[in-house]
């Protein structure tokens, strides 16, 4: 199988909530001092997936992402757990996209390295958490999408998708090409080994410009943009904790119900 899998690097999700920044001018997060990037972690389940299907079935994983100021050992990752190229869409242009001009700027890369069976994608980035940019994909590359998937094969030239859904899951079946957003009930994603780690650095890397994709400058990034964030902004919460006073465990009971029942809360 000829599989593609898009990833995005993003601002390791454990950063202490201490060193968390944001810029409300800018409307964008801001780097935690010391703390390097890494791929979304759903992101490494689609590899995980399209690893499984190369076990299963033979054939080339190829990597894309897009961003800048892309770490080499951070999207290299995929390939050192065992995908076989990396195409890098790095150009200035893409920065302050949303999820339609990633989109489209991805679909067109994808377009560029020529015909594939499969693309696989995390359910959602963990820094927006929108969700968006895998539909958009299929949506321009006109596949049929499944999303959530918890896992993923191949039948006689088919796919069959097993997607989680709120009581459990659901069985969906699709032709090929399709388009497939991975969750992390697929399972842990594998860790490079030392060899991997080594063959990595041989292996063929592709880097990109919005030019290079047929693309115009007013087509990607922030002037490509159809969501306008009005606000970005780290939420206050505040919390009170009353004590509940009283001779014994009967009073304490009659007047913490007391309190629930003049707050609405039974």
């Amino acid at each position: 199988m000829n599989i593609i899998v898009c990833v995005k690097q993003v601002p390791d999700p454990e950063t202490p909530p201490a060193s968390f920044r944001i810029d409300p001018e800018a409307k964008r997060a801001l780097p935690a001092p010391g703390v390097a990037p890494v791929l979304s972690p759903f992101c490494l389940n689609a590899v995980e997936a399209a690893l499984k299907l190369k076990d299963a079935h033979g054939g080339k994983i190829t990597i894309v992402s897009l961003g800048s100021g892309l770490v080499p050992e951070v999207v290299k990752k995929p390939l050192a757990m065992g995908a076989d190229e990396l195409a890098l869409l790095e150009d200035a242009a893409f920065e302050g996209g949303d999820s339609y001009a990633t989109a489209l700027a991805l679909s067109a890369a994808i377009r560029k390295l020529g015909a594939c069976d499969l693309v696989l994608c995390g359910r959602q980035a963990s820094d927006w958490d929108a969700g968006q940019v895998g539909i958009g994909i299929a949506h321009f590359l006109g596949l049929p999408a499944i999303t959530i998937a918890r896992k993923v094969e191949a039948r006689d030239g088919r796919l069959r998708v097993e997607r989680v859904v709120e009581d459990g899951y659901e069985v969906v079946e699709t032709a090929l090409p399709a388009l497939v957003t991975v969750s992390n009930e697929v399972g842990e994603p594998r860790y490079p080994t030392l060899l991997g780690i080594r063959a990595a650095a041989r292996k063929p890397v592709q880097s990109w410009k919005a030019a290079d994709l047929g693309l115009g400058p007013e087509q990607v990034g922030a002037v490509g943009v159809r969501l306008q964030v009005r606000r970005l902004f780290i939420p206050q919460k505040e919390s009170h904790c009353q004590f509940i006073e009283g001779e014994d465990a009967p009073e304490k009971a009659s007047k913490l119900a007391a309190a629930l029942r003049a707050d609405k809360l039974i």
